[in-house]
């Protein structure tokens, strides 16, 4: 449920970037994963990648880094560090 939440939250910010933007798709997405999340990169990709489906940012490349630090005050979350659109 941790994770859906975090996929809804972070999906939610992307369309926004996007529609500032007036972007029609999302090229790619720049995540930093916290330490506390449950998410490795690989499983973020999947849950990602369904939450996009239908969506502006369906079909966008993914490069996530995972925090290592605990104690981050984002290391419960999902970082969104940048939106690439077009």
């Amino acid at each position: 449920m941790h994770e859906a939440w975090l996929m809804r939250d972070l999906m939610r910010k992307i369309v926004e970037v996007a529609a500032q933007q007036g972007a029609s798709r999302v090229v790619s997405v720049t995540v930093r994963l916290g330490a506390l999340s449950h998410l490795d990169a690989a499983h973020f990709k999947e849950h990602f990648d369904q939450a996009a489906a239908g969506t502006v940012a369906d079909g966008a490349l993914v490069h996530a880094s995972v925090e290592t630090d605990i104690q981050s005050p984002t290391a419960n979350g999902v970082l969104l560090q940048s939106v690439e659109v077009a």
